[in-house]
């Protein structure tokens, strides 16, 4: 009996994209089992707590018929895919400088665990200029995001803005 495909797709998912769930689609149908791995990177300020993070993708993956689990972490990605019995890393490429930093990235866990392949899905054309950090920044000036995430995700963003204060007010 073959070993299950077990992919991870990590992330911080801050909030979780049109664009990120493009990957979830497709990288599902590559592996037996997507653990979605949502993480905190220290460079970034969160506009949402990991629990927050954790429901919002949740929510948005509960229509794909595929073996989805997603959980935290706050380890090594390598360390992560190991204790998730990974042997692949997804991850979505938009442009040619997210290649550049993946593509080190992808260098760097390798030397870290060979065991463990990371394959690159590039994100469909009309995704391919979202950002959660641009959503962020768009919905904090007033902008709409409608384009760029589901509207439950929206509503949430449009929510914490709300209560946090637009910028460029006063």
């Amino acid at each position: 009996m073959t070993k299950p495909r077990v992919g991870v797709y990590p992330g911080t998912f801050d909030p979780i994209t049109l664009g990120h769930m493009d990957i979830i689609r497709r990288g599902a149908k590559l592996v037996d089992k997507l653990v979605i791995g949502v993480t905190t990177n220290i460079a970034k300020s969160p506009m949402f707590s990991d629990e927050e993070r954790l429901d919002m993708v949740r929510r948005e993956c509960t229509d794909i018929d595929a073996d989805i689990v997603v959980t935290g972490f706050n380890s090594l990605l390598m360390d992560f895919a190991e204790s998730q019995g990974a042997n692949v890393i997804i991850r979505g490429l938009r442009a040619v400088a997210d290649f550049e930093y993946e593509y080190q990235m992808a260098g760097m866990n390798q030397q870290i665990n060979s065991r463990v392949e990371t394959v690159f899905l590039m994100a469909d054309v009309s995704l391919q200029p979202i950002a959660s950090r641009l959503v962020k920044e768009i919905a904090l000036y007033g902008g709409p995001i409608r384009k760029f995430v589901s509207p439950a995700i929206r509503a949430e963003v449009e929510a914490r803005v709300a209560a946090v204060g637009r910028k460029g007010q006063g």
